[in-house]
């Protein structure tokens, strides 16, 4: 395997600091460095951005983001195992990574980083869901990023990029899509990581957008889609009860039949019932 710093294999870091995976954490580590340094590159020119990795475990993805020219890593691991590996890479590469040793769900990046940012992980299973709806839809938009390169289960890589009609739309898919492009651009068998997890994993790429495709209000529109799933083999008629007292006047405003379900709604028609249920 070719390696693209001088530092040890990612097994060798492992067995040299008893890093066996923990199911409690999520993990599972991916091994082969020309493929952490593949995931970089999907992430563009990191030479002028700052990257926010979560989860980086025994280091891969972060060294490939390093070779790959990021101006600085900063890296948040829950782990403690993991920190001596981590600061093994800090010290080679001229203090270009930073790691805190902290939750992603309660640490604030932004105190570390400067913009441009991108955000770069194999997220661990457990809270990958959470992180993402949570950079999605942050108070303002533009979020303080400008992209996410994510590894997710193939499953949720598919609900991220579904479209209308299709098992896998849904909310994720609206969320994403709404103010960002979102595309698979890589997958990724069992067998690449250790311990292998029992399902394929893919890596998306998310591009922020400078503005909405579609003008709503970003609370009505979350309300509006959350509530349409969480029933979604209703019609919109009584999965949307109680949101406004004239909802089939509403829902008709916005060019869908209060027969329809959320399935079949697109994101641009979405929006346009969340203009309608908002309006006086």
């Amino acid at each position: 395997m070719t390696q693209i710093d001088t530092l040890p294999p990612l097994r060798a870091v492992i067995a040299n600091h008893g890093l066996s995976a923990r199911k409690s954490l999520g993990q599972n580590f991916l091994l082969d460095l020309n493929l952490t340094a593949k995931i970089a590159r999907h992430v563009g020119d990191l030479s002028q951005s700052d990257v926010l990795e979560i989860g980086p475990g025994p280091g891969g993805l972060t060294r490939g983001l390093l070779s790959e020219g990021a101006r600085r890593v900063l890296a948040i691991e829950k782990d403690s195992r993991c920190i001596p590996a981590l600061e093994e890479i800090a010290a080679a590469y001229d203090g270009r990574l930073t790691v805190i040793e902290g939750d992603a769900l309660e640490v604030d990046p932004l105190t570390h980083l400067q913009k441009p940012i991108q955000i770069a992980a194999n997220l661990p299973y457990n809270i990958g869901t959470e992180l993402l709806v949570r950079w999605l839809t942050p108070p303002e938009w533009p979020p303080f990023w400008d992209s996410l390169t994510l590894m997710f289960q193939r499953e949720v890589a598919e609900r991220i990029v579904a479209k209308p009609g299709s098992k896998a739309y849904g909310r994720l898919a609206l969320l994403a899509q709404w103010r960002s492009d979102a595309a698979i651009v890589l997958n990724l068998p069992p067998e690449a990581f250790t311990p292998p997890p029992k399902v394929s994993s893919a890596v998306v790429h998310i591009k922020a957008l400078e503005k909405p495709r579609f003008e709503a209000d970003a609370k009505t529109l979350e309300r509006v889609v959350a509530k349409a799933f969480n029933q979604r083999r209703k019609m919109l008629r009584a999965a949307l009860k109680g949101l406004a007292p004239d909802l089939e006047d509403r829902l008709l405003a916005a060019g869908i039949k209060p027969t329809d379900r959320a399935e079949v709604i697109g994101l641009e028609q979405f929006c346009a019932l969340a203009r309608a249920i908002k309006a006086p």
